[in-house]
């Protein structure tokens, strides 16, 4: 068979996969893009991946999908074999050598001191109780069960629903979890609106690099955990010195670092000095350091040096899911539940899912808390049976967004406040401090745009301002958009914050 009658074959397969009802076609297209037919003969099929982690996953997956539609195609029995790419082989983590140094007396974390240098040092060995042939893996054993422990073992890369959404992130997730330490994707920086699956992602990394590499020494925490953790370690170093080196090893020791939700660090100088010392040291090494935050670097209110660091190695947004990821998240989530429940399967029709789908905001939370719900009516009704009629009347007034919100300039001025971090009183009040106008300009033009009202009713709403005043701050708003990238971006963000909240 030739090249051309191959990709038609191939090309036949996969639209075949599409049509079947237990599969997502989205995620068929966003898996298959990483898949390459090489060879077939009658009955016997080569395909290639790119990466060992996506063979395994297309195996687990696709692969009876696979074999069918080559039998529903062709009329044959096939046997399928899907191989790494051995002319580009999945990339190696890095292995750095640690300098030696001479201890130093009393370094630390505090706002402009060096980090230690004192961690990695030459020490006497030390006697052991396991000595002999065997004993290394008998240590990595001890390690990789210690660590399991703390997996969290739902949030994986295996239970992560992809779409053109969040495809993009996905992948650079995976090869910072199969190569930590590239200088190309170090740091790894995503962001996007809560609920979407930042954190999801940073564990999924967590899970597979413990799993596949137990004796890697990764932290994950976020970033009011750390914040928590460096006052009592600040607060406790007087009289505890000990304390405060633990918080700071506990850091420095990292292989890989995970920091979720950075964006709560603008306008803490202090704490951010340190994460900035701790990144630097970190990615200077060689360790991989991953970031997520609600909003692009550029977007939080930093020093431009940060800024610069963190866009250094790969920044990635998630975008809202479409209604296909949604729909593969809702059977998901049933599945999961299923697989949990003694109580049985669940009957929830097709029709009631896409409505699910469909009225729900892209806050994935409030999306498996909406089908938790319909879970218990259903578990608790004497039917057992839960009707469209009535899961629209359950979830009447559970999502905060979604075809069922109607905005308001109420909500517009609280998002608004949100991310320029200005009050209610100070938006509409008389301050004409430089970032409480522009503020308040955003705010004026946004609901001009987005809710259509008169001029007029825009003003009472903005401290009885009057229509001609409005008129000045849109126009404003609208000269800097049309010469200003960033200006539209900005403005892009806060209205998907505003849709989706």
């Amino acid at each position: 068979m030739d090249i051309t009658d191959l990709y038609a074959t191939w090309n036949s397969v996969c639209n075949q996969i599409k049509t079947y009802g237990d599969v997502n076609p989205h995620q068929v297209d966003a898996y298959f893009s990483r898949l390459h037919p090489q060879a077939i003969s009658e009955g016997f099929l080569v395909l290639t991946a790119d990466t060992a982690f996506f063979k395994m996953q297309v195996e687990k997956r696709y692969l009876t999908h696979i074999i069918q539609a080559l039998k529903d195609t062709t009329g044959i029995d096939f046997m399928v074999e899907i191989e790494v790419d051995e002319t580009e082989p999945a990339p190696q983590p890095v292995v750095v050598q640690q300098p030696v140094f001479e201890p130093q007396q009393d370094v630390g974390l505090f706002p402009g001191q060096p980090i230690s240098t004192q961690l990695v040092t030459e020490t006497e060995p030390q006697p052991s109780c396991l000595t002999g042939e065997g004993s290394e893996a008998m240590m990595e054993e001890e390690i990789a069960r210690s660590k399991a422990a703390t997996l969290a073992s739902s949030l994986t890369f295996e239970s992560f629903v992809t779409g053109n959404s969040n495809m993009l992130a996905y992948s650079l997730a995976v090869a910072v979890a199969e190569a930590p330490g590239q200088p190309n994707t170090n740091p790894l920086f995503i962001y996007g609106k809560s609920g979407l699956g930042k954190t999801h992602l940073l564990r999924a990394i967590q899970n597979y690099v413990m799993e596949t590499n137990p004796t890697m020494d990764v932290v994950y925490i976020d970033s009011s955990e750390f914040l928590a953790e460096y006052t009592s370690a600040v607060t406790a170093h007087e009289r505890d010195r000990k304390s405060f080196q633990n918080f700071q090893n506990r850091f420095l020791d990292a292989d890989m670092l995970l920091i979720d939700d950075v964006q709560f660090f603008q306008g803490k100088s202090a704490t951010l000095d340190i994460v900035f010392q701790l990144f630097n040291h970190l990615v200077d090494a060689g360790k991989q350091v991953v970031l997520s935050a609600d909003r692009a670097p550029k977007m939080i209110d930093i020093d431009e040096r940060y800024k610069s660091r963190f866009n250094q190695g790969a920044t990635v947004n998630v975008d809202p899911p479409e209604l296909e990821v949604k729909l593969g998240i809702i059977k998901n989530f049933i599945n999961e539940y299923e697989a949990t429940s003694e109580s049985g399967p669940l009957n929830i029709p097709d029709d009631i899912q896409i409505y699910i789908a469909e009225i729900s905001s892209s806050n994935v939370r409030e999306l498996k808390s909406a089908v938790t719900k319909v879970i218990f009516q259903i578990r608790y009704s004497d039917s057992g049976e839960i009707t469209l009629s009535e899961v629209k009347t359950l979830l009447e007034d559970h999502f905060s967004s979604g075809i069922t919100k109607r905005l308001n300039i109420g909500m517009i001025q609280h998002e608004v406040e949100q991310y320029y971090k200005v009050t209610h009183a100070e938006l509409i009040g008389v301050k004409r401090s430089r970032n409480i106008v522009f503020a308040r300009q955003v705010a004026i033009y946004l609901c001009r745009n987005m809710l259509d009202i008169p001029y007029a009713a825009i003003g009472k709403k903005f401290g009885q301002r009057d229509h001609s005043t409005i008129m000045h701050s849109v126009k404003l708003i609208e000269d800097r958009m049309r010469s200003s990238r960033e200006m539209q971006e900005e403005i892009e963000i806060i209205t998907k914050m505003i849709r989706e909240s």
